[in-house]
């Protein structure tokens, strides 16, 4: 049996690529705990396992990871793979993690890794998911600023899926959705004459979460605290069955000066609630 001989994702080195020198001034027992909760052992131990596994491969078995399984509805609203276009793919982020993988596994598997995620640079730590991703990086400056990156992952040769809304779902009054989605979608899609596909992912995390990024949201405005426990909410999903529905195309020429980009961005995210899971 194969032993783990070094860390993919390390806590300390985050911490210290993320914070610099002021990292040492994190006390012992709380890098402990973000260890914990970031399941770092358990985490460690499946990368090892799927070192040789990139793009749509590692995807998938981060699924059979999780003894996870994709329902979808709508397959047949997929652009096919050689029509010689490209799309901009959006879904509602209810989970932060399993909703992510499993929207990856179905795009990647469709048009043989010719996708790409914009995300969190933090995501780069997974070698298996790295070759997906455009990284932003959203705590400290970097030579490329995020419009420039942006603007290249628009102009690139490859689809793109995006979670406009920045962040996981919330809970308010007893309703799970997405915050407001961001406008760049359909500004971007618009200039580059990308037809956009909406998607609704069916799925919640636990109650705890949606207490804490609510009190996160209201109390401590600067630092997403929730954001640490994703990785947990997504363990705890272990073995579950996920529901996914794919909408018809919208072609980019809907976007027209009837309304504001806002107001489109609000008319395509009612779009995927819309949608029938």
């Amino acid at each position: 049996m194969n032993t783990i001989t070094e860390k993919t994702v390390d806590i300390e080195k985050i911490l210290k690529g993320k914070m610099g020198s002021k990292a040492r001034w994190v006390p012992g027992f709380a890098v402990n705990w973000l260890k914990r909760i970031a399941h770092e052992d358990q985490v460690n131990g499946f990368l090892w396992e799927a070192r040789d596994l990139k793009g749509t491969p590692w995807l998938e078995a981060t699924m059979r990871h999780l003894n996870t399984k994709i329902e979808v509805n709508g397959m047949e609203n997929l652009p096919p793979k050689d029509d010689g276009r490209r799309y901009t793919f959006v879904s509602n982020h209810p989970m932060g993690g399993i909703d992510g993988v499993a929207l990856g596994a179905i795009l990647g598997k469709h048009y043989d890794d010719r996708f790409r995620y914009l995300v969190n640079d933090l995501l780069m730590n997974l070698p298996g998911l790295a070759p997906l991703c455009i990284p932003i990086n959203t705590t400290t400056k970097k030579s490329r600023s995020f419009p420039q990156i942006v603007e290249e992952g628009f102009r690139g040769d490859y689809h793109l899926l995006m979670f406009p809304a920045g962040l996981c779902s919330r809970r308010h009054n007893g309703v799970i959705r997405d915050l407001q989605w961001k406008k760049t979608f359909v500004v971007k899609s618009v200039e580059t004459h990308r037809d956009i596909v909406p998607i609704h992912f069916g799925g919640r995390n636990s109650d705890f979460f949606y207490r804490l990024s609510n009190l996160s949201d209201r109390y401590v405005k600067k630092v997403n605290i929730a954001m640490l426990f994703l990785v947990d909410e997504m363990y705890k999903n272990t073995g579950n069955t996920f529901h996914v529905t794919i909408g018809k195309p919208i072609p980019w020429q809907t976007f027209d000066k009837k309304k504001t980009p806002m107001e489109w961005a609000q008319f395509v995210q009612d779009q995927v609630y819309a949608l029938p899971l």
